[in-house]
């Protein structure tokens, strides 16, 4: 075991797991902690702790974490929430330094569970220890001198090169189940649950410098500190990439996130910007989630965005022509020395262009001939290879010519078979592949796209973080008055002005109830003007012509502003 010099390095590399809440009952959380931790091989001594039991799992149990002879760096606990303060303080008082806190019943479940929580808070800062959860599923880190294991999932994790987290449970563990079916292994996995401590912006610090870590997977359901994760994941970016998926991008399922663990889901045009701007790549859910995974685990980062398309189907190669082109993607010219070698070798029948087509008859040897001029292309960058399995060649062979193509370029080749389920489930045992494999045209293309905006967004010039002169407390008025008339939303007008409150540039505005304050903030804004009715209850102001445009002259903005005036009358707006 390494020594441990990190505030983290207790619960990722600990040398010590006490497991307080361990169970004889199989099926039970407190057992399958226990089983997987030993199952997986811990390289470090467990304690099991429980004040009913002897022995568990042929190991001798204590009835309390005083009660171990031994120095604990990392307590899991699974005990009932009520008891989840006093076993905190007896790991205080053991020395413990790493919690993961696997019991539920905070937060998440309204105002006795959050104070319940911020108590559980506030012990753990008074002992200065360090917390994964409450509510969570475990943790992972899959380093042969760790090997750690300490979640209820029922998959066992492959050694990878990519760390995740995740704000739920449930979907951990099926994210697990996923990973294993594609071949994909993690560094680290990581249940965060309900984030009162240890947070995403604290694993990507850890992540950052992490040897064993090349590609960061996150499941978001809100962000606890948007700025300090702005400013970490726009340097973490540049070492490597981040792909994130956010829930809660609907008011719905922001709603169903809250009474989920607890989170806050902000407006999801306000994370896409967010993200943009770090350098985060944001999927679009799970299956794309892992889709651009095995893209950035299998290839290199491609230096520009032209693919060349080979295949032995045309309506395929059709398909993923429009895909990349619809993702940002430039379908490469290619040499005219590649096209003549390429006419050289092939069947009359083929098509040399790009898509290049080989038609069905296309065996391993040709596929091999095809990918290697390709990828020698200097205009080409990067390649999909599509394979649609005649009756006649085995769909390993193809993919065994690719592997070998491919170990011998700097290039990204994305592949694309459209075979049994069979064949997926035999490439993704492989120990070792030398490129990623999809079902569909469409998801290597988007895949491919989501590399090349790695790149740009790594290689941009950094930029500066502005700041701006605020006057809080125009911000404030304006927020206590829309709360005291029992409103939810800023009029137009309220915007304008807590944007210019914040520094942001707006454009010049001005409010009248009467014509003779119009034609002053008219002049003093200069023409042309607009001119717009304000009223709470009106959301729509086309409805009633409530726009008047390209007003130029003080007598044009006096009819229009009689024209409003009668307008609003008509349509009873009192309150305008």
């Amino acid at each position: 075991m390494t020594e441990m010099r990190h505030p983290l390095d207790p619960i990722f590399k600990p040398r010590s797991i006490a497991v307080i809440g361990a169970s004889r009952k199989k099926g039970s959380i407190g057992w399958e902690i226990l089983h997987n931790i030993v199952e997986y091989e811990f390289n470090g001594k467990v304690f099991p702790v429980n004040p009913h039991a002897e022995v568990i799992h042929s190991i001798k149990c204590f009835p309390s974490v005083l009660d171990i002879p031994d120095p604990v760096d990392l307590a899991i606990i699974v005990v009932p929430k009520e008891e989840v303060l006093r076993v905190v303080d007896e790991c205080g008082q053991k020395g413990v330094r790493g919690l993961v806190v696997i019991t539920a019943g905070f937060k998440e479940t309204g105002p006795a569970g959050l104070e319940r929580e911020q108590k559980l808070v506030e012990k753990i800062r008074h002992y200065g220890m360090r917390m994964i959860g409450p509510n969570c599923m475990g943790i992972i880190n899959t380093d042969p001198t760790v090997r750690l294991n300490a979640t209820f999932a029922p998959t066992r994790p492959l050694p990878g090169r990519i760390g995740f987290t995740s704000q739920s449970g449930a979907l951990g563990a099926a994210i697990l189940n996923m990973a294993e079916r594609l071949g994909l292994g993690f560094s680290m996995f990581v249940s965060m649950g309900n984030k009162a401590d240890v947070s995403g912006n604290d694993l990507l610090q850890y992540w950052e410098d992490d040897p064993h870590t090349d590609v960061i997977l996150m499941y978001l359901e809100s962000f606890g500190n948007p700025r300090k994760f702005t400013q970490l994941a726009r340097r973490v970016t540049k070492k490597k990439p981040i792909i994130a998926v956010k829930a809660g991008r609907t008011a719905a399922g922001a709603r169903a996130a809250s009474s989920h663990t607890g989170a806050l889901a902000g407006l999801d045009i306000a994370t896409e910007a967010l993200l943009e701007q770090c350098g985060v790549l944001r999927a679009l859910s799970i299956e794309d989630l892992f889709d651009l995974a095995m893209a950035f685990v299998y290839c290199p980062i491609p230096r520009g965005n032209r693919v060349a398309i080979l295949t032995n189907a045309g309506g395929p190669a059709i398909m993923a022509t429009d895909a990349c082109v619809n993702f940002g993607l430039k379908i490469a010219e290619l040499a005219p020395r590649t096209r003549a070698q390429l006419r050289a070798r092939l069947p009359e029948e083929c098509t040399i262009e790009n898509p290049v087509d080989l038609i069905a008859s296309a065996d391993a040897a040709t596929y091999r001939f095809a990918l290697d001029l390709l990828l020698a292309d200097e205009n080409v960058d990067a390649a999909i290879v599509i394979f649609v399995p005649p009756i006649m060649v085995s769909p390993h062979e193809i993919a065994d010519a690719i592997a070998e193509v491919t170990s011998h370029h700097e290039k990204p080749v994305l592949g694309v078979f459209m075979a049994p389920e069979d064949f997926f489930r035999q490439m993704h045992q492989r120990p070792s592949r030398a490129f990623p494999i999809y079902q569909f045209p469409e998801s290597a293309a988007r895949a491919l796209s989501a590399l090349v905006a790695y790149r740009e967004r790594r290689d941009r010039e950094e930029g500066q973080i502005r700041t701006f002169d605020v006057e809080r407390e125009i911000a404030e008025r304006i927020f206590a008055t829309v709360r005291q008339e029992g409103r939810t939303e800023l009029n137009s007008a309220e915007a304008l002005a807590v944007l210019d409150a914040y520094g942001l540039p707006v454009c010049r505005f001005g409010f009248a109830r009467t014509l003779k304050d119009a034609l002053i903030a008219a002049r003093e804004i200069g023409y042309p003007v607009v001119l717009k009715v304000l009223a709470h209850t009106l959301t729509h102001k086309s409805e009633i012509g409530g726009v008047i445009l390209d007003v130029r002259t003080d007598e044009e903005l006096i009819r229009g502003f009689q024209t409003l005036m009668e307008r609003v009358e008509r349509h009873g707006l009192n309150d305008a």
